[in-house]
C-alpha cells in the first residue's frame, strides 16, 4: 500500500498541479491532506485517488469542504481528525494546530502512523513506536521548498519530494 501525503496548500493551485502530476506518475492508493486547502474548491482538482482530508485552521467552511470532498467519491472524507485502518496499520491523522492533541496522539502509542501539518516544516522521525510524518506545505517557500511525500506501508519508507 503506498499513501500520497499533502498539506497546506493555501489556494496554491500551480503547486497542487504540480503535486497531482507527481501523483499521478507515483499511483498511490489513497491520498491524504493534512489540513489548510483554505478554498473548498481547491480540492475539487484532486480527482481519481481515494481522498481523505482534516481540515486546518485556515479552513473554515468545513461543511463546504465535506461536500466537495465527498462529491469526488462517496467514500471519500473530511473531518477534523480522521483515523484510519490500512492493512494492519493504524493511523491517526490530524493538522496539528492543536499541540496538545498532537502530542497525545503521538505518544499514545495506539497508532503506527501519526500524519500531521501545519508547521510547513517536513518531518519524518520515530517517536516510541510511532512514525510520525509531515510532509511539508504546499503553499510555498517558508521553510524550505514546497513538498508533498510518498509513504510506502509494506516497507515503512517515507519519501519527501519537492514539488518546486
Amino acid at each position: 500500500m503506498h499513501i500520497g501525503l499533502l498539506s497546506d496548500t493555501h489556494d496554491n493551485l500551480q503547486n497542487l498541479l504540480k503535486a497531482l502530476d507527481i501523483f499521478q506518475q507515483e499511483q498511490p492508493d489513497l491520498l491524504i491532506h493534512c489540513g489548510d486547502i483554505t478554498d473548498p474548491e481547491t480540492i475539487s482538482l484532486v480527482e481519481g485517488f481515494p481522498l481523505y482530508c482534516v481540515f486546518g485552521n485556515m479552513d473554515t467552511q468545513h461543511d463546504e469542504l465535506r461536500r466537495v470532498v465527498q462529491d469526488l467519491h462517496p467514500e471519500n472524507r473530511a473531518e477534523p481528525m480522521l483515523e484510519l485502518e490500512v492493512g494492519c496499520h493504524k493511523l491517526a491523522v490530524v493538522h496539528g494546530d492543536h499541540r496538545r492533541t498532537l502530542q497525545h496522539l503521538i505518544h499514545s502509542g495506539d497508532y503506527a502512523y501519526v500524519f500531521h501539518g501545519h508547521t510547513h516544516r517536513r518531518r519524518d522521525e520515530r517517536v516510541g513506536s510511532t512514525h510520525v510524518v509531515n510532509p511539508g506545505a504546499l503553499s510555498g517557500p517558508r521553510w524550505g521548498s514546497p513538498s508533498i511525500a510518498m509513504l510506502d506501508v509494506e516497507r515503512d519508507i517515507v519519501r519527501i519530494i519537492d514539488v518546486s
